[in-house]
């Protein structure tokens, strides 16, 4: 349903009033209505179209690694046949880590900067596996750039378990997890991923 209704231009008001030398029309006509709008992406500054992104659907870059020993690393994702190695986060804005390991226990977490053959949009080579620092707080911090995730000690059981981290991560290009099994056994990994925006 459309509505029509008329407004006033700044220059209306002599005409409006009743005087009749004013040489132009004073009201403008301003439609009402409701349309829906799909966004689907844009042209960017080169025209070049960009699709909108969305979230992923499920889970992605599935990765298993077999009988890593107490005190083992892993870097995931690693090569993976869907082509999602490592992780770009351009365009998303949130991220969910699922873990699974054969063996209950602690494990570490960090987010690490992805390998060195890869480039960071157009810089390389960069330090592969470094820990991820910037600043992701909105109050004025006067130390030092912090590490994005750091967690220590994480108990995790030999189910998946399901991390949500929201914004830190926020348009990594080169995302890797680095998981240290804590757990006091050797342990089979399982990891996957879900990046949202």
């Amino acid at each position: 349903m459309v509505r029509n209704r008329k407004g006033l231009a700044p220059w209306s008001l002599a005409r409006e009033a009743g005087i009749e030398s004013a040489t132009v029309d004073g009201t403008i006509e301003i439609p009402q209505y409701v349309q829906p709008v799909l966004d689907t992406g844009f042209v960017d500054e080169k025209g070049d179209w960009k699709g909108a992104k969305s979230s992923d659907k499920d889970f992605i870059a599935f990765g298993t690694f077999p009988g890593i020993a107490n005190g083992g690393t892993i870097l995931a994702p690693s090569v993976n046949a869907d082509g999602t190695w490592p992780l770009d986060m351009t365009g998303y804005t949130d991220i969910q880590l699922a873990i699974k390991p054969s063996n209950s226990g602690n494990y570490k977490i960090e987010a690490v900067m992805g390998p060195d053959s890869n480039t960071y949009a157009n810089l390389g080579p960069v330090n592969p596996a470094a820990k991820l620092k910037g600043t992701f707080s909105t109050i004025y911090n006067e130390g030092s750039f912090d590490n994005f995730i750091n967690d220590s000690e994480e108990a995790l059981a030999a189910v998946w378990n399901i991390y949500y981290i929201g914004t830190r991560l926020k348009n990594q290009k080169l995302l890797q997890f680095r998981i240290t099994n804590n757990s006091g056994g050797a342990s089979d990994i399982e990891t996957a991923f879900m990046r949202l925006v």
